[in-house]
């Protein structure tokens, strides 16, 4: 009976059957309609959330299995909201992806990681950072220099610097990815394709790709010792990458 509120529930409909992939259709629900309004309020909040300073870094150690020492660490951004309290990345990142907020938060996060990593060699601990790059940071133009600049002014080396990068944000331009990941390379940043065997996982690009490290998907990972096909296809992984020269 009111058709500004059933153009508007209309359009929430839509950008559900756009969220389920496209290609289908949705009906309007009272739970749609919540959902777009928290993805709204976590937008606006997240407009604030750097200036506010509440995002921060936890680091995930990695430990070097054939001497169980730790050799360097994955930085992962972590929302801690002044009244909701932590917030997960898996609602965060994908409206920060989704707004074109990724991009400022991604260069926090770089910037943050390499200032802490150069903090930690000052006290004597030979430290690399992992950085993820977000699909969106790899559409912006002149990429490559605004990460090296990035890397430069926190004083860190660049060779103790992994960017990590998915195969979908690659092979969406996988010519421009080829040059982008060279430069990057030139300078000393090592390069990670994450989240390998799920995606394109095409073998063909690995000849190309200016990259130096695999890192296999956690789906293989998990069951890595139970179950003897994931067994099968990690130790695929790891031989193919060693022919290849990668990590």
């Amino acid at each position: 009976t009111d058709a500004p509120v059933l153009i508007k529930n209309a359009g929430a409909a839509l950008s559900h059957a756009k969220k389920q992939g496209g290609n289908n259709h949705q009906f309007y629900t009272s739970g749609i309609q919540k959902s777009a309004l928290k993805t709204l309020t976590l937008e606006n909040e997240l407009r604030h959330a750097l200036e506010r300073c509440e995002l921060e870094l936890h680091y995930q150690p990695k430990i070097d299995v054939n001497t169980s020492r730790i050799v360097g660490m994955e930085a992962l951004a972590r929302w801690n909201h002044r009244e909701l309290g932590l917030i997960s990345p898996a609602e965060f990142i994908p409206v920060a992806e989704e707004t074109g907020l990724i991009i400022p938060i991604g260069e926090w996060v770089l910037s943050t990681a390499c200032v802490d990593t150069k903090a930690w060699h000052e006290m004597g601990f030979d430290l690399t950072v992992a950085v993820n790059l977000s699909p969106r940071q790899f559409q912006q133009s002149r990429v490559s220099e605004k990460l090296a600049a990035i890397v430069r002014d926190s004083g860190l080396d660049a060779r103790y610097v992994n960017l990590e990068v998915t195969e979908s944000s690659i092979m969406n331009n996988a010519e421009a990815a080829t040059v982008i990941l060279g430069d990057l390379r030139e300078i000393g940043i090592q390069i990670s394709l994450d989240d390998f065997g799920t995606g394109y996982s095409s073998l063909g690009y690995l000849k190309h790709l200016p990259i130096d490290v695999l890192k296999i998907d956690r789906s293989f990972i998990k069951d890595v010792t139970v179950d003897p096909d994931d067994a099968a296809l990690v130790m695929a992984v790891i031989t193919l990458a060693h022919n290849l020269r990668l990590k």
